[in-house]
C-alpha cells in the first residue's frame, strides 16, 4: 500500500472531500458541455431551419398584426448557406444547397428587401413580409384594386383588406410606381409579365427603365447603359436579354397601406428567406408595464398563418 493510500485511510474525511470535489468537477464539465451542445444546436437551427421575427407594421393586416411574433420556416423552399452569422454582422456568400419546394401563390413569405424603385441593392439589411400574388412567367394585372393572374380573377385573402372608396382611375400615373414611365398606379396596374428563368425580353429605349434595374440586380451593378437608341450590357450592344433567375410579385394584405412590388418591382427568388408558419406570441403595441397582461392578444398565440 502506497503512503498516500495509508494517509487517506487514516484521514477518511480528506478522502471524502477529494471524491466530492472530483464529482463536482465532473458534473460542472458535463453541465458546460451540455450548454455548449445546446447553443450549437440552436445556432444551427437558426442559421438553416427556423427564424423568429416580429411584425412591426400593419401592411399585412388583418392576417398579421403589428406586435405579432412569428416563426419562419427557412427550409420551406430551400436549404442554403446562412446570409449572416446570428448576433454578428459577418456575412456569408449565399448559395443554395438543396431545393425542397417552390414558392406558391398566396404563400406569406419573409424576404430581404431588394431596394427602392431606383436602387440596384437596398442600402441596409431589411426584411419584409408579404404575400405572393404572382409567380414566375405569370401575367399580372390590377383593375380597380382587383388582381388578375393570366386573366383570371384572384380572390382577396380571407383576412385581407382593401377600401373600394377613392379608387385611382386607369391612366392616372403615380411616379412612385414601378416601372417608371408607365401610366400606372396602385389601383390600376399592368398588365406585366413576371420574369422567369430562361425568359427573353426585347430591349429598347422605351422599356429599359422596366428591365434595366432588374438586369443589374440579377447580374451586377451598373452594367446597363443607354446612349441614344443604343443599349449596352457589359459594354456589348444588346437588343434582347435572357433572364437567369425566377421572380415573384408580392403584395401586403392591407393593400392600401403596403409598400410592395407595385412600388419597387419584382422579387428575386434568391431574396426569399422563408415561409411564415405560426404566430407564437402577440401583443398590442406599444406595450406598457402597467397594462402588460391587457396588451396580450391571447387569441392569436399559436395561430397558424394562412
Amino acid at each position: 500500500m502506497c503512503p498516500e493510500e495509508i494517509q487517506n485511510i487514516n484521514n477518511p474525511e480528506k478522502l471524502l472531500n477529494k471524491e466530492d470535489h472530483s464529482d463536482r468537477h465532473f458534473r460542472t464539465k458535463g453541465f458546460i458541455r451540455a450548454i455548449l451542445i445546446a447553443l450549437a444546436a440552436a445556432l444551427i437551427i437558426k442559421m438553416f431551419f427556423i427564424e423568429a421575427d416580429v411584425i412591426p407594421t400593419g401592411s399585412m393586416e388583418n392576417t398579421l398584426l403589428a406586435g405579432d411574433f412569428i416563426i419562419v420556416n427557412k427550409s420551406a423552399y430551400t436549404i442554403s448557406t446562412p446570409r449572416t452569422i446570428p448576433l454578428t454582422n459577418i456575412t456569408f456568400p449565399y448559395f443554395k444547397i438543396i431545393n425542397t419546394s417552390s414558392p406558391k401563390l398566396n404563400d406569406v413569405i419573409v424576404f430581404r428587401y431588394p431596394g427602392n424603385l431606383d436602387e440596384i441593392q437596398s442600402a441596409g439589411e431589411i426584411d419584409f413580409i408579404k404575400r405572393i400574388i404572382g409567380c414566375p412567367g405569370d401575367t399580372l394585372q390590377i383593375i380597380n384594386k382587383t388582381v388578375y393572374i393570366n386573366k383570371n380573377k384572384i380572390p382577396l385573402p380571407p383576412n385581407a383588406f382593401i377600401s373600394r372608396l377613392n379608387i385611382l382611375n386607369s391612366g392616372i400615373a403615380d411616379k412612385r410606381i414601378f416601372p417608371q414611365g408607365r401610366n400606372w398606379n396602385s389601383d390600376n396596374y399592368g398588365p406585366v409579365v413576371i420574369p422567369k428563368n430562361g425568359m427573353t425580353v426585347d430591349l429598347n429605349p422605351k422599356n429599359i427603365n422596366e428591365w434595366g434595374i432588374l438586369i443589374e440586380r440579377e447580374q451586377a451593378p451598373k452594367i446597363v447603359s443607354v446612349e441614344g437608341t443604343v443599349i449596352t450590357i457589359n459594354g456589348i450592344p444588346a437588343r434582347k436579354y435572357k433572364f437567369t433567375k425566377n421572380y415573384f410579385f408580392v403584395m401586403g394584405d392591407s393593400r392600401d397601406d403596403s409598400m410592395d412590388s407595385r412600388y419597387w418591382g419584382f422579387l428575386l427568388e434568391d431574396n426569399i428567406i422563408g415561409k411564415t408558419v405560426l404566430v407564437y406570441w402577440s401583443w398590442e403595441l406599444p406595450v406598457s408595464l402597467q397594462a402588460f397582461f391587457h396588451s396580450i392578444r391571447w387569441s392569436r398565440i399559436l395561430k397558424i398563418i394562412h
